[in-house]
Parts: C-alpha cells; sequence; structure tokens
C-alpha cells in the first residue's frame, strides 16, 4: 500500500530533507516506551546506551547545522559541543528530556538551513569545503547508523523484559 507521506521521488532538496526528518524519527523512536533504565543499560562493551545514542543526535546537529553552516561559536550553540562526550547523560536527565533536547536541535537545524542552497559551501577545519548537500547526506547517514545501533539495544532490552510486559513500538521495520 503506498504510504502519501512518504517521499519517493521529485526534486532533490524535499527527498534530502525528508529522508534526514524520516531518520530523526526513526532514531527517536528507538527510545520511545523504554525505562530511563532501559534507556541508560549499557548493553554491548563501549558506553553507548539507548538514550546516549539520541543525546550524540542532538551533539551532531548542534555541530553541523549551528556551528559549522551557521557559523556559530561553539559557545553559542544550544548545548555541549563535546565530541565522545556527547554520548554521555546527565543523572537528572530523562528520556523526555534528551528526545526534546534532539527536536530542539533538528527544528534550529532546518531554521539554519532553509536559506542555504544545496551547493552553498561551507569551511569545516578538518574536512575543508562541506556543501549543505553533503552536511544532509551525513546526517542521514549518521542517524540512519545510529538507529540500526538503537534498534539493536532495543530488541536486547526487549530480550530482557518477560514477553507480556514488552511495550509496543520496539525496532522499527519501516525503513524506507
Amino acid at each position: 500500500m503506498h504510504d502519501p507521506t512518504r517521499l519517493t521521488d521529485g526534486p532533490e532538496r524535499p527527498l534530502l530533507e525528508y529522508l534526514l526528518d524520516h531518520m530523526r524519527a526513526e532514531l527517536v523512536d528507538t527510545v520511545r516506551g523504554l525505562s530511563e533504565a532501559e534507556a541508560r543499560r549499557r548493553l554491548v562493551p563501549s558506553m553507548t546506551t539507548s538514550i546516549g545514542l539520541v543525546k550524540h543526535a542532538a551533539f551532531a546537529e548542534r555541530k553541523w547545522f549551528q556551528h559549522i553552516l551557521g557559523g556559530l561559536p561553539e559557545s553559542e550553540c544550544d548545548g555541549a559541543m563535546v565530541g565522545e562526550a556527547s554520548f554521555e547523560v546527565d543523572d537528572g536527565e530523562t528520556v523526555a528530556d534528551v528526545v526534546a533536547e534532539f527536536e530542539r536541535a533538528g527544528d534550529r537545524a532546518r531554521k539554519i538551513a532553509a536559506d542555504v542552497g544545496l551547493d552553498d559551501t561551507r569551511q569545516h577545519p578538518v574536512l575543508g569545503t562541506v556543501s549543505l548537500r553533503w552536511i544532509y547526506l551525513l546526517m542521514i547517514q549518521e542517524f540512519a547508523r545510529h538507529a540500526g545501533h538503537g534498534d539493536i539495544l532495543r530488541e536486547q532490552a526487549d530480550a530482557a523484559t518477560p514477553t507480556e510486559a514488552r511495550r509496543p513500538g520496539g525496532p522499527s521495520t519501516s525503513r524506507p
């Protein structure tokens, strides 16, 4: 059955924006319905947690859209701008807090990118010249990868929960 909200053809920019928004939503879906303890549980040897993936994604939004594309100094971005520490979630932050932070960063990213052409470029201190098109593709790839990580963590969390106690909203099967 055709989903009228799914873009599969048309101009490049709306397709890129749709896929980026879709991957943002897929990543958030991996933590929906998890308890605070489940979202923070370390199920792999690294520091990666379900909530940490979303926290890191908020950092990536700020780095690429506010700092690189928007030209804001890191001190003027909406939150922490520390790479690997971006996976760390303070004890006082809830899943809802981190999701809201990610959604705010995404909203600001959309506003910053709205007046920038796909071929417009900015300078990255390590990578050199990058276009908005490249940033969109990078972020789609980044969020798709982390949504996949989140799906696996979600499967592990659900496997540790008795079948009768499982929540709806586990890993998504709606990837385009």
